[in-house]
């Protein structure tokens, strides 16, 4: 990195990002480790997905299977939040799939025009894009959604049966709903207890960098090395870690003991990578190994000892806690949302993108030939990501795995035909070997994807293998190569724009946390929160910068700003540390 200044008049950059100049990208392909909650979804699709096939089978109506999967489906999402975020976050999945499902049909219903289906459903998947991304739902995002809405914009359909088949999509995710919930009744504090866990091991890796110990608080270092290597990208890696872990109490509702004991092994991560030193024992990296291992299995979580301030802290949650439920905290929350979907936003360029992408890709798909060309629309659908390069990066795995799953699917297909019920337990197969795959590489899980969504035509009736590999083919192939066009030509300019807000934001978070610090008169409850504060602006800020990073044809980043934004912001952090004095309030609830 250049120690030059940046000026803001500096001409916009317009090179392509590296990684999309460097054809092909071997580290997209690269196969990372499974995530340590691969089997929920994976269990869960499959569960939701097997009552109502093997109930349609029983009735001998498995042409049906088509609307109940697209509630089944809903059980995919979710997955990382508490359960009682969880609860309204999958109801709301599925009353958007039934919208977006209810739009497909009437559409289909009312015309045959191939040029109108897919204008629709190049519309749709720009809404479910945009509205997925504001919402931050997570995985699997809007895919879902465009494959359903997309698949039912190409299906025969009559306007007098659309109640019932909604019908059928709303039993099957009410039935989803439940089986995304079930856990609870066996490990109520189970996303807490992971949330926690991975905050106490990021915290650990952060507290043996030598880096971390030696220059957070007070040396930044020549050039700013430690900004820039890995002791910066540990400390960033436990910020948000950290971030998500109290994100994740403050959603679960009220505080029990165990979520208690839970808060205070999250005081413990953050003092670890706020002001990492070797007088500190709590932040000694095995310890906290251990207390991740006892937080993420079934046992009784662990009882860290009191640090100073904890009583401070957990009081000031509570105090958080009761404001974020309250009207003033739900409205804040709706108006966080709008401007996420303003006129400003940086996500309405990638919604334009997607729009544009699926677009050309349906219509060139149907000037081809492909009669029902919506798996182009999905494919076009799926590759736009945050910036230019993960779209990149997406294009290559999207491919890759469709193409390989075609061959997939070209095996498999004579035992699937041997009964109906061997076709039923192929469907759920991939779907379980999708999900579970999917988080090593996305290309690996689109090799299950791809003959899943094959299989689910041959509940309509057995269509010509040929027709069916060399359709999904061309779509692959004019879906990705349209994509990427759209999302190069459609410039993502807000996206640096969206790194000034976040410096803005971070400089006056910066400038709370260091007002709490100077006065003697402020309240421990009150630092405590100007940090939290301080630490979602900077995991903000970071999150805004690799956006930016990855995007091209726009003003170049302050990227010397951005680095002593980072700098500064951990400087404060860590002297937020020896200011939490004895514990002044009692919290709610004890954990003894």
């Amino acid at each position: 990195m250049s120690d030059t200044p940046v000026r803001p008049g500096r001409p916009s950059v317009r090179r392509l990002p590296s990684a999309v100049r460097g054809l092909p990208s071997a580290s997209a392909l690269r196969l990372s480790r499974p995530s340590d909650t691969w089997f929920k979804p994976a269990l869960s699709v499959v569960v939701a997905s097997a009552v109502p096939h093997l109930t349609l089978l029983a009735i001998g109506r498995l042409d049906l299977i088509v609307y109940t999967m697209a509630g089944s489906l809903c059980a995919l999402y979710g997955h990382g939040l508490p359960y009682a975020r969880r609860a309204r976050a999958v109801a709301g999945v599925v009353l958007g799939m039934a919208a977006g499902l209810a739009v497909s049909l009437v559409t289909a219903s009312l015309t045959g025009s191939t040029a109108v289906l897919i204008a629709v459903g190049a519309l749709l998947a720009a809404v479910q894009k945009v509205l997925c991304d504001a919402t931050r739902i997570g995985p699997p995002g809007h895919v879902i959604f465009t494959f359903v809405s997309s698949a039912a914009l190409f299906a025969p359909q009559h306007l007098g049966r659309i109640p019932g088949h909604l019908a059928l999509t709303l039993g099957a995710g009410a039935f989803a709903w439940l089986v995304a919930l079930a856990p609870a009744l066996v490990r109520r504090e189970g996303p807490e207890r992971r949330a926690v866990a991975r905050a106490l091991e990021a915290a650990a890796v952060c507290a043996e960098d030598p880096g971390s110990r030696t220059r957070n608080a007070a040396d930044p270092g020549p050039r700013g090395d430690n900004a820039t290597g890995p002791a910066s990208r540990h400390r960033n890696a436990a910020a948000a870690a950290v971030h998500a872990a109290w994100q994740c109490l403050l959603a679960s509702g009220r505080p029990t003991p165990v979520r208690r004991s839970l808060e205070r092994l999250v005081v413990h991560a953050e003092a670890a990578f706020v002001a990492p030193g070797p007088g500190m024992g709590a932040a000694d990296p095995e310890r906290l190994r251990a207390w991740a291992a006892l937080t993420r299995g079934r046992g009784a979580v662990p009882t860290p000892p009191s640090a100073p301030g904890t009583a401070d802290e957990l009081y000031g949650i509570d105090a958080e806690r009761a404001v974020l439920r309250a009207r003033e905290g739900r409205r804040a929350a709706r108006r966080a949302l709008l401007r996420r979907l303003g006129p400003g936003s940086p996500l309405l360029p990638v919604a334009v993108r997607t729009l544009i992408g699926c677009a050309l890709a349906g219509y060139l798909c149907a000037a081809l030939g492909v009669g029902r060309p919506y798996w182009a629309i999905v494919t076009a659908a799926s590759l736009h990501q945050a910036n230019l390069t993960l779209s990149w990066n997406r294009t290559l795995q999207r491919t890759l795995g469709n193409l390989l799953g075609v061959l997939v699917f070209a095996a498999v297909l004579p035992v699937s035909r041997i009964s109906p019920l061997a076709l039923v337990c192929c469907c759920l197969f991939f779907g379980f070997a999708a999900e579970a795959l999917i988080t090593r590489n996305y290309w690996l899980g689109s090799v299950a994807v791809t003959p899943m969504a094959l299989l689910v035509l041959e509940f309509g009736g057995a269509h010509p293998a040929g027709e069916l590999i060399g359709d999904r083919v061309v779509d692959t192939v004019l879906g990705a190569a349209t994509g990427f066009l759209a999302a190069t030509l459609v410039t993502n300019r807000r996206a640096a724009g969206r790194v000034e807000q976040a410096l803005d934001a971070t400089g006056r978070a910066r400038a709370a946390a260091e007002r709490t610090v100077a006065d003697p008169a402020a309240a421990p409850t009150e630092r405590d929160r100007a940090r939290r504060a301080l630490t979602a602006s900077l995991v903000e800020l970071r999150e805004a910068g690799d956006t930016a990073a990855g995007e091209w044809w726009q003003r170049a980043l302050p990227e010397q700003r951005l680095l002593a934004a980072e700098q500064a912001g951990h400087r404060t952090l860590a002297a937020t540390a020896p200011r939490r004095g004895p514990a002044a309030h009692a919290p709610s609830i004890g954990a003894e």
